[in-house]
C-alpha cells in the first residue's frame, strides 16, 4: 500500500472559494509550485493554494495541469471532477536534479581530486552554479525595480544584499574548501575502489579481492541487573 505521502487532495474550499491542495511530500510540493501553486505554511501543516486574482478558466487549467503532473509522477490525487484528467504528461528532470547529482558524486568520491571536481562545478567563478545563482538574484532585483508597489524597492535591495553578502560568504567558504582539497591530492582513507584483484600473499583462498573486511558492529553491552533493595528496620 502506498505511503500517506503519496496521497493528495485538491478541492475548492467551500468557505474561501480557494482551490487548496493538501498532502504529499516535498516532490509533490515541487510539482505543485512548478504548476503555479503558492505554498501556505502554518504551525501544524503546509498546504498549497492557487494564486490570487486568476481568471476562473485559467485557474481550472492550472489545477488540471498540476493534477495530471502529480498522477504522472505516481501520486494518488482525490480532486474535484473539473480538475480530473486521464491524460499523463512526460516527465523531465528539473534543473535541480543536475545540481543534486553533484551530491551523489561527492558521496561516491574516493579521492580528493574527485571531490575537487564536483565542488568546482559550484565554485567556478565564471560559469559555476553559485555564479549563476548570483546572476538570478541580480536579475530578480532588476525586475522589482519600478514594478510599482511600495515594497518593491525594498525587495530589490534585499535581493542584491543576498547576492552581495550571504551568497558571497558561501562562495568564499566553498572556494576555500575546494582549493584546499586541490592542494592535497590523495585517496580518501575510508573509501577505496575495489579492483577485484587478490594479492599474492593473501592467506584466505576464498578471497576474491583485496578489500579489507567491513568493520565489526559493536556489540551492545547489556545494562547491569537491578540491585534488590530492602527496607531497613
Amino acid at each position: 500500500m502506498p505511503s500517506a505521502d503519496r496521497f493528495l487532495t485538491v478541492h475548492r474550499d467551500p468557505h474561501s472559494e480557494e482551490i487548496l491542495a493538501r498532502g504529499g511530500d516535498s516532490e509533490a510540493h515541487s510539482i505543485l509550485e512548478r504548476a503555479g501553486f503558492v505554498p501556505v505554511v502554518r504551525l501544524h501543516e503546509t498546504y498549497h493554494r492557487t494564486p490570487i486574482g486568476l481568471d476562473k478558466d485559467i485557474e481550472t487549467r492550472l489545477v488540471a495541469l498540476a493534477v495530471a503532473q502529480l498522477k504522472s509522477a505516481g501520486y494518488h490525487v482525490d480532486c474535484d471532477g473539473s480538475f480530473d484528467t486521464e491524460g499523463r504528461l512526460a516527465r523531465y528532470l528539473p534543473l535541480g536534479a543536475s545540481v543534486a547529482h553533484l551530491a551523489e558524486r561527492l558521496r561516491k568520491a574516493t579521492t580528493t581530486g574527485e571531490a575537487t571536481d564536483a565542488l568546482t562545478e559550484l565554485t567556478a567563478p565564471y560559469d559555476g552554479i553559485l555564479a549563476a545563482i548570483e546572476q538570478v538574484l541580480y536579475a530578480a532585483a532588476d525586475f522589482h525595480d519600478g514594478l510599482g508597489d511600495r515594497a518593491d524597492p525594498y525587495t530589490a535591495r534585499r535581493l542584491r544584499h543576498l547576492a552581495d553578502e550571504h551568497l558571497h560568504v558561501i562562495r568564499t567558504d566553498l572556494a576555500h574548501t575546494r582549493n584546499a582539497l586541490a592542494d592535497r591530492p590523495a585517496p580518501h582513507p575510508g573509501r577505496t575502489t575495489c579492483t577485484a584483484e587478490v594479492p599474492a600473499d593473501e592467506r584466505e583462498r576464498s578471497a576474491v579481492c583485496a578489500c579489507p573486511p567491513p568493520p565489526r558492529a559493536a556489540v551492545p553491552v547489556p545494562p547491569p541487573p537491578p540491585v534488590a533493595t530492602t527496607l531497613r528496620r
